[in-house]
Order: structure tokens, then C-alpha cells, then sequence
């Protein structure tokens, strides 16, 4: 009896010191990796002190892992985004804010060319124009998604422009707050983004996307020029589709589209000059869109096309225009794993796919409305799993 009380307490610690070891085996792990990024930072400029003093006493954070697993612009049909995001506050918010900073967006507006509504909705969007801008600790964020290899370097790459940005006292190590995924400050810029464009617009020497208000704003702008924003050009117009209309077509002059029947949904005018892209976000049983490049440079800040329109929206209303008319189908969007494979089983099929991560350009709409046609489905461009079950079997 007592010898099986003695083999029955000895099983009892091994099994309870075995986590403890595989957890100690998972911190010198993360400790290892952590060191191993010396040599890249020092050449980018980052000191010794630094570096020490940024990642000094850092474990993985599992919530962060755990959030990698959400996706609120693809779990659910797009009007329901856009319901829960383009709200009134949104645009009240928006129109305070616009009056209280209208001289800081007007010189804004004047030296990047940037529609001042749309950087004021972003900002709204992003983070309730300064209200919540995270509580994430950055480098502990980017440290944990570095060492999971998740989106392969992608994240030990932007672990590595935080330490530069510590370098260049722009923040404070303590003050480096934000989201899981390491965007910051009220203009959520990911640190790779904050060194190419974050600007100093107060004058202060500093480029301070946290706490100060011009810089926040003519950050936002800076990022949109310098993604494609051509002054002077709306960003699209949601419009109606003519009975018998070719849905194999997708791009035109504004002109072009007015002569084959497809009008603005607001009852306005297609501009005299320009080119669009007819674009179904949902499908074309839902609302319809001509979008320009200035569209496109909008996404690039996101890349969905949910928060792209519900941007769009949110400065459309600023300026005093109606919101969107379409009826949204309750229809949800493929998510990210079938995406993947669906470019996957577009390149092996010798359609041309610009990246193997769930992005859909318009240039894959092309791709997909092609697909559609042969296998007898309305050429859209909008992939539904009923696509991807024809893509599977071809």
C-alpha cells in the first residue's frame, strides 16, 4: 500500500513538473528568438540600450494569437458591417470634429490633395477619432506574432520598425500602445507604415501619431497620396444597372458607362471625364459601385472592401450626400481559408493571381468573371462558395 502511495505521488509530479518544463523549454524559445534579432536591428540603426530596454522581460501574449483567428470584415454579410459601422455617431462625430480641426484640414487638404472627408473617416473608423486607440503593448504584440511565424517575416519585420521608431524617440517605450496586430496611435499605422509616412504636420519635431491631432491627420493624408490618391477625383459612386446589361463588363470611361445605361443611384452625373470600374462587393443581386483609383488607394489602407465603403459612406455623409440605397443581401463573404485555396486553384489553373493570401483585386475579379462564364454562372465577379465548388471540380 504505501509503495503504491509513493509511485502514485512520483506520476503525480511528473505530470504536474511536465507543463512547467514545456512552458520553461516555450520562454528560452522566445527568449532565443528575441536575442537572434540583434544583428538586423543594430544594422538598422538600433542601440544595444535599445534593444535591451524594449524587449527586457517580454513573454507571448496567447490573447493576441487567439484575436488572429478574427475577422470582422469577412464573418458576415457586408450590409451587416456596414450597419454596425457606418452609424450616426459616426458621422456626428465626424462633423464635430471636422469644425473643431476645419483650418488644421483645409492646409491638410491644400498640400497632399486628399479629400479632408475621407481622412476624417478614416480617422472616425480607425479609432473614434482619438477615443480608443488600443491597450495592446506593441512590442510584446509583434514579438508574439514574430515568434508564431505568423504571415511568415511579416510581423519580425515590423517588430524591428518599432525598435527603429523607439530609436528615433518619436514615443516612449511605455507609451507604444495599440492594437493586437501592432497598429498605433489614432491613425493605427503599423510601424513599417509610421516610418514611410507619418509626418511631422505641427512642426514640432516629432511625428507623433498618438497625441497630436495634425500629425494624426496629415499622417492619414500622406498615407493616401502616396498609395495612389489623385487630387481632384471621386472615389465612386453607387449606381444602378439596366435591365439586359452585359455583366461581363467591368471597366469603362464615366461616359461610356452613361451611354450603356448604368446611372449614378443619387440621380447626380457621372463626371465629364475619367475612368470607373463596376464593382458588386456582395454580389449583383446587391448594390452596385463605379469606383476610381482613389478607391483603390482608400483599401490600401485596409485591405477590405467593407471598411473601404463604409469610408467612402462615412465622407460621402460628411460632405451632405445621401448614404447608400441598395438593398445588402444577407449573403457572407467566403472567408479567409477559401479565398486562399480559391487563388490557389486559379493559379494552378493558369489565371493569372497576384498574391496567395485572400486579397481579391479587381484584377481577379476580371479573372473570376472569365471562370463564371464557363461555368454558367452571372459574370459578377464575386466569388460565392457555389464558384469555388465549380472551381474544385473543373
Amino acid at each position: 500500500m504505501y509503495g503504491n502511495r509513493l509511485i502514485f505521488l512520483f506520476l503525480c509530479l511528473v505530470v504536474a513538473a511536465s507543463p512547467l518544463r514545456a512552458q520553461e523549454g516555450a520562454d528560452a524559445g522566445f527568449r532565443s528568438f528575441l536575442s537572434s534579432l540583434w544583428p538586423d536591428a543594430q544594422k538598422r540603426g538600433v542601440s544595444r540600450a535599445t534593444f535591451d530596454g524594449a524587449l527586457r522581460g517580454i513573454v507571448p501574449d496567447p490573447e493576441v494569437l487567439r484575436l488572429t483567428k478574427s475577422q470582422p470584415e469577412y464573418n458576415r454579410p457586408i450590409g451587416d458591417y456596414l450597419k454596425n459601422r457606418l452609424t450616426g455617431g459616426l458621422i456626428a462625430g465626424g462633423k464635430r470634429n471636422a469644425e473643431r480641426w476645419a483650418q488644421t484640414l483645409a492646409a491638410v487638404e491644400a498640400k497632399y490633395g486628399v479629400d479632408k472627408n475621407v481622412v476624417v473617416a478614416i480617422w472616425g473608423l480607425e479609432t473614434g477619432y482619438g477615443s480608443f486607440t488600443g491597450g495592446k503593448d506593441v512590442i510584446r504584440s509583434l514579438a508574439t506574432l514574430a515568434y508564431a511565424r505568423y504571415r511568415e517575416d511579416f510581423f519580425r519585420n515590423e517588430l524591428l520598425a518599432a525598435l527603429e521608431i523607439l530609436q528615433q524617440e518619436h514615443i516612449t517605450r511605455e507609451k507604444m500602445r495599440g492594437s493586437w496586430a501592432g497598429a498605433m496611435g489614432q491613425a493605427q499605422f503599423i510601424p513599417s507604415s509610421f516610418l514611410k509616412f507619418a509626418v511631422d504636420f505641427s512642426g514640432d519635431g516629432k511625428r507623433d501619431i498618438w497625441s497630436d491631432v495634425p500629425d494624426v491627420l496629415g499622417s492619414i493624408a500622406n498615407y493616401l497620396k502616396e498609395n495612389g490618391w489623385n487630387r481632384g477625383i471621386p472615389w465612386g459612386y453607387e449606381v444602378t444597372i439596366p435591365e439586359g446589361f452585359d455583366y461581363r463588363r467591368s471597366r469603362a470611361s464615366f461616359s461610356e458607362w452613361s451611354a450603356l445605361g448604368v446611372r449614378r443611384a443619387d440621380g447626380g452625373k457621372f463626371p465629364v471625364s475619367g475612368d470607373g470600374i463596376l464593382f458588386f462587393p456582395s454580389g449583383a443581386s446587391g448594390p452596385g459601385f463605379v469606383v476610381t483609383g482613389n478607391y483603390e488607394a482608400i483599401k490600401r489602407y485596409n485591405l477590405s472592401d467593407a471598411y473601404t465603403l463604409t469610408v467612402a459612406g462615412a465622407a460621402d455623409r460628411l460632405r451632405g450626400m445621401s448614404g447608400y440605397r441598395g438593398k445588402w443581401p444577407g449573403v457572407v463573404p467566403l472567408d479567409r481559408e477559401q479565398r486562399i485555396r480559391m487563388q490557389k486553384l486559379m493559379r494552378a489553373k493558369g489565371y493569372p493571381v497576384s498574391n496567395i493570401v485572400g486579397q481579391i483585386d479587381f484584377d481577379l475579379r476580371d479573372q473570376i468573371r472569365i471562370l463564371q462564364v464557363k461555368f454558367g454562372l452571372l459574370p459578377d465577379g464575386y466569388p460565392t462558395e457555389t464558384f469555388l465548388q465549380r472551381l474544385e471540380k473543373s
